[in-house]
């Protein structure tokens, strides 16, 4: 196929040569894969040595599917909305099935009611691949149209693949259209879609976390709630859900964290006498508040505000504002007892060693914020949930609760003074986010990792980190460092390459679509080629080399790039902001002027890749991940060889160097 000759004169030529009349009739697409149809716009994709088949055009076999999907016929239509469901994912086909006003017709057919099944599932399918490609607006679907979809997605019994497509489409609804969002808040709620998350069909489950998503991003705020999750093995893409379904939860609370408290407002400060009169006053002695008047400022003292006077002054500072009095609230009047015996346990204390509750709990709230990152926007591509979020109502408040009896428990264990306060929080945020690291699935099971991590633990623990990273600084072991590592650093530069001989899974980033699409990059095994090509879904292990149809000869590479210099990063504004993937890209440029572009799935193949890739190139590789396996490697490879010197002080300078002997006449007698 000759690239400089018209499309049309291509076609006209193909048609000539098999007797075809009416060339302006057919069109060229690809024989395998999408079987996209071929457009003097894409026409440079076209790749040496794919196959092209000549079909019928965009047009003619958009006003056929149109004719045949209003057949009378049930077997016709059925092929025909089964057809349309596949073609409808090609941009130059939609374009023409929507001009001839098939969105229409399709909504039609779904608002009749009479499709079900097989012939309902294709009918959404192809409603929602045509929707997706943006040429038309949501604000256009009818009501009734909404409430047939949301019909199926309350429906008790409904086939599972009807369901998926009609939560996409409200889904997409809710996220393109303020209007529709109203008019399908008013349909489905979060508490009927919290029903799909009990049964074991994952797809269903991500389908509708996704929409729990949406209507959270676009509810107002005095609407939002949240339902509690149970736990269970699932895949990437669900766990991405649930990782902006956590984000957007902790984002309710940013308002509160962002407030500030009012001294004068009496309802905020009745909130602070309210703590005071369940520490000292009982409940049983309504007189007591009056009694106690004259010794406020003693008993905020002892509830350990820093103002003593007035402790409303404590809640001016943002963060934690007022998140920090709710959290103070929760624990006074669920887990009464707990406060109670935290306030008085350090009360009746030496002035030197008390815990001050109020000041912890303010500067822990502060601290929860930060390491849960409240107010932060969720990342594309990030998975790291905490399954124990979705095990009770009120997962924050249940965390904050731990966490103050586990920084009241690890004051005594220090034997701390209001001097070691900035020690004592360094140690509980990292028995915090340690205790985090290892994915508690339930509060309880928190506690249990916490109850682990005393301080001496800590201390232990730290000792081991810090004896496992120790760096000698004598000259003679600097000396052995540097021998060591040229055969360290090819030790790594090997291990990178073999990584790339194995190859690698990417995932593609497109505009907003159910199915992800795959590919698959691999470095040949005389490391000379990179091989790479499409697949339908994610591999399990490696792909042949016969499987991956594009290449790229070594030879041709001219350089690595990242980040923002990326040509895909600059061309998607949306995926330019997004930090995460922003931070995982990277393109090999080769000759002549091309480019293939990565996003890798997580940080460590990311640095995988651009150090095989450096090494590829002979150029230094300089990833997190290559310094510290650097550091790894060769405090593993010294200690082994200054075993035999353990306990033997190691001079800072070699030993002298005797005189010469007078004279070199002596022998030695070895009989």
């Amino acid at each position: 196929m000759d690239q400089r000759r018209p499309l049309s004169s291509v076609i006209r030529e193909v048609c000539d040569g098999w007797s075809l009349s009416g060339s302006e009739q057919f069109a060229l697409r690809y024989a395998d894969g999408p079987q996209l149809y071929i457009t003097e716009q894409s026409r440079a994709d076209i790749k040496n040595g794919t196959i092209l088949r000549l079909a019928i055009s965009p047009a003619r076999a958009a006003r056929q599917l149109l004719d045949r999907i209003q057949s009378h016929s049930i077997d016709a239509r059925l092929e025909a909305l089964k057809e349309l469901a596949k073609l409808s994912a090609d941009p130059t086909f939609a374009t023409e099935f929507i001009n001839m006003e098939g969105i229409g017709t399709l909504a039609r057919l779904v608002e009749s009611g009479t499709h079900f099944g097989e012939m309902l599932a294709f009918t959404l399918t192809a409603f929602l691949e045509l929707m997706d490609h943006g040429i038309v607006s949501w604000d256009l679907i009818s009501i009734s149209f909404i409430k047939q979809i949301a019909g199926y997605v309350n429906q008790p019994m409904v086939d599972v693949s009807i369901l998926q497509r009609s939560l996409a489409i409200l889904e997409s609804m809710v996220l393109n259209s303020h209007s529709l969002y109203h008019r399908v808040a008013q349909e489905i709620t979060v508490g009927q879609l919290i029903g799909h998350l009990q049964v074991s069909n994952q797809e269903i489950q991500t389908y509708a976390i996704a929409l729990i998503n949406a209507l959270f991003l676009k509810a107002p705020e005095d609407r939002r709630q949240v339902g509690a999750l149970g736990n269970r093995p699932i895949k990437a893409e669900m766990a991405h859900q649930l990782y902006v379904l956590q984000v957007l939860t902790f984002n309710l609370l940013e308002e509160r964290m962002m407030t500030k408290m009012d001294p004068n407002d009496q309802a905020q400060r009745d909130i602070i006498f309210e703590l005071r009169r369940i520490a000292f006053d009982g409940e049983n002695d309504p007189t007591g508040t009056e009694k106690r008047k004259a010794m406020y400022t003693k008993d905020y003292k002892m509830l350990g505000f820093t103002n003593h006077v007035n402790p409303a002054l404590d809640f001016t500072h943002t963060p934690p504002g007022m998140l920090a009095l709710d959290n103070m609230l929760y624990l006074a009047k669920v887990h009464q007892d707990t406060y109670i015996r935290i306030v008085l346990e350090n009360s009746s204390r030496e002035d030197k060693h008390e815990c001050p509750f109020g000041r912890c709990a303010i500067e822990l709230t502060r601290m929860l914020c930060e390491i849960l990152q409240v107010g932060e926007l969720p990342n594309e591509g990030c998975n790291d949930y905490h399954p124990m979020f979705f095990t009770h109502d009120r997962a924050w408040e249940e965390f904050f609760c731990v966490c103050i009896q586990l920084l009241n428990k690890t004051w005594k264990e220090m034997r701390a003074t209001a001097e070691d306060f900035n020690k004592v929080m360094q140690v509980v945020r990292e028995q915090i986010t340690r205790a985090l690291a290892m994915k508690p699935s339930s509060i309880d099971q928190l506690k249990n990792k916490l109850r682990g991590l005393s301080y001496s633990e800590i201390l232990r623990l730290r000792q081991s980190e810090r004896m496992s990273q120790d760096d000698f600084q004598s000259p003679p072991i600097i000396e052995l460092r540097e021998r060591i590592q040229p055969e360290i650093l090819e030790l790594i530069k090997q291990q990178r390459l073999n990584r790339l001989c194995e190859g690698s899974c990417f995932r593609k980033l497109g505009n907003r679509r159910r199915q992800e699409k795959f590919w698959f990059c691999r470095l040949s095994l005389n490391h000379k080629v990179l091989h790479y090509g499409d697949l339908d879904e994610s591999p399990q292990g490696e792909v042949p080399f016969e499987l991956l149809s594009d290449k790229i000869p070594v030879s041709d590479i001219k350089s690595v790039v990242t980040g923002k210099d990326c040509p895909h990063m600059k061309e998607k504004s949306a995926l330019k902001q997004n930090k995460e993937v922003l931070e995982l890209a990277f393109s090999v440029l080769y000759d002549p002027d091309e480019t293939l572009n990565f996003v890798a799935p997580n940080k460590y193949e990311y640095c995988i890749w651009t150090d095989g890739l450096c090494a590829l190139l002979g150029r230094e590789m300089g990833s997190d991940l290559t310094r510290s396996d650097l550091d790894t490697l060769i405090s593993m490879e010294m200690k082994l060889r200054l075993l035999d010197l353990e306990n033997i002080t190691i001079p800072e300078a070699p030993p002298p160097v005797p005189k010469e002997p007078s004279s070199y006449n002596f022998t030695y007698n070895y009989s």
